[in-house]
């Protein structure tokens, strides 16, 4: 018997657009405030310790990219030399090239940099999503695996489909970055490729698993300094990417990286941004 994976829905969200320049926009989704469990379950297939305690969290609304920061979005930020706040930003960064590709090979700090120009360009406040909004806005309100369901196909999103997860089948394996958006798949708040192509960076210091951390939503730092540029070790990375397994994908699972500069060997990281309305940089 076939299983269905995904259902499709139309839906309307509340959404703004940041002009770049040169016609390149920036398209904001909101997400909606709301409670959820963080983690997974201890029933769920292939978790891993990092991934619990499970605990309730309570986020603040905010507005999230529909997308990962694509190459053309990153260009016309990283030439804008006259907004630099901390450090240069290389333009050509990425391995696999296209406008509409996602940038990748992007440290932390390039990251962090990128927000702080486009805060400066777009005089609202910009900057990475926390842990805690990255998992809450990829789960859009469902507690399964993957916010399509219970397992994933390369139909879906953009990972090493030699792999399969629960009931899942082998599929296509790219071996490369598609165009954010490509599949079509959104999520319940509107946001694309939550599961896939490349892994994103959030705020927080890496922390072995949940105990102690915040219950608000905010980012977990093992410290007080609020000079992000000054923060040094490992950072959370979310999402999965293009060469990763799909239990890697999930909503739940954890990655971290060290907030090295610039790997151009790197070629899962890349980003997306949050504008968070009334509340500061953690």
């Amino acid at each position: 018997m076939a299983q269905t994976i995904i259902e499709r829905y139309r839906r309307k969200g509340l959404h703004f657009v940041e002009d770049l320049g040169n016609g390149i926009e920036l398209e904001m989704v909101l997400i909606p405030g709301g409670s959820f469990m963080m983690g997974s379950p201890e029933d769920e297939l292939e978790c891993s310790d990092s991934e619990s305690p499970q605990h309730l969290v309570n986020i603040n609304h905010f507005c999230m990219g529909k997308y990962p920061v694509t190459q053309a979005q990153w260009r016309a930020v990283a030439n804008r030399s006259d907004l630099r706040v901390n450090r240069d930003l290389e333009p050509e960064l990425s391995y696999f090239k296209g406008d509409s590709h996602p940038v990748e090979t992007v440290s932390w700090y390039d990251a962090v940099e990128f927000c702080d120009r486009l805060s400066q360009l777009t005089k609202r406040k910009y900057r990475l999503p926390s842990e805690a909004e990255w998992e809450y806005a990829c789960r859009a309100g469902t507690e399964t695996p993957f916010h399509f369901g219970e397992t994933i196909t390369s139909e879906l999103a953009n990972y090493n489909a030699n792999y399969t997860y629960g009931v899942g089948v082998k599929g296509t394996y790219r071996n490369e970055t598609t165009e954010v958006g490509s599949f079509g798949v959104a999520n319940a708040f509107g946001l694309y490729d939550m599961h896939g192509n490349v892994r994103e960076w959030c705020l927080d210091d890496w922390h072995g698993n949940y105990k102690n951390a915040p219950t608000d939503g905010t980012a977990w730092f093992d410290s007080e300094d609020d000079d992000l540029s000054q923060k040094s070790g490992n950072a959370v990375m979310r999402g999965g990417s293009w060469i990763v397994s799909p239990k890697l994908c999930r909503s739940a699972y954890r990655y971290y990286n060290i907030r090295v500069e610039h790997d151009p060997l790197d070629f899962n990281s890349g980003f997306r941004v949050v504008c968070a309305f009334g509340r500061t940089s953690s």
